[in-house]
């Protein structure tokens, strides 16, 4: 199981973090280590001090596929949930300056909390228009629409599967909106997706 991740797929996103908008999606990877026990809290990690969090619409791949057509990408998945990528915002600017891969940065431990649940997303109110939306500490800072992606669901899944062949329970975040920020020790974080809360993260 791996989860595949999606950089600056809305335009709104890369601008707050002075990036240039790509002309295809950025993908990265994180390890299965960074998923979050059900249940646990979020421990703030040792080697930052300068956490951000990064709400993230999140597919559930249910087939197993390679070099997968855009047309067919609607295929291999049929539920929809929420992701946190935590990224240790320090550590990765002091990797990009340096040209480093930026795994410590994004790839560590628990850096990739995911929902308690998925929505098949044939229910949903609009597949193609889907709302999410985070709270920290009860205020709404993030709140982001699937209508508004630089790369839509189906053009990811054939563009990661040109790289990596994808299995059944592979996770794909889908990219984050604008208003990421960093957290504190005593922050809790809650993510609701068309109204429904599907996640809360508490950080110790």
């Amino acid at each position: 199981m791996k989860i595949l991740c999606i950089g600056r797929n809305y335009a709104d996103h890369a601008r707050e973090l002075n990036n240039e908008i790509p002309e295809e999606p950025v993908i990265f990877i994180k390890p299965e280590t960074a998923l979050l026990p059900k249940g646990h809290p979020f421990f703030y990690p040792l080697h930052t001090s300068d956490l951000h969090f990064e709400l993230e619409l999140v597919l559930r791949i249910n087939r197993l596929g390679k070099h997968i057509d855009e047309n067919f990408g609607h295929k291999y998945f049929s539920e929809i949930g929420l992701g946190i990528d935590f990224t240790a915002r320090d550590v990765q600017q002091e990797c990009k300056k340096k040209g480093l891969p930026w795994e410590k940065a994004k790839a560590f431990d628990h850096s990739a909390p995911v929902g308690k649940k998925f929505l098949a997303i044939d229910d949903l109110p609009d597949r193609n228009a889907i709302r999410f939306e985070l709270k920290k500490n009860g205020e709404t800072v993030q709140s982001g629409n699937s209508a508004d992606m630089l790369f839509g669901f189906n053009q990811l899944i054939s563009q990661t599967s040109k790289y990596f062949t994808l299995k059944i329970g592979d996770l794909l975040f889908t990219g984050t909106p604008k208003g990421v920020g960093a957290v504190a020790k005593g922050d809790k974080l809650e993510g609701f997706l068309e109204g429904e809360k599907l996640f809360d993260v508490e950080i110790k």
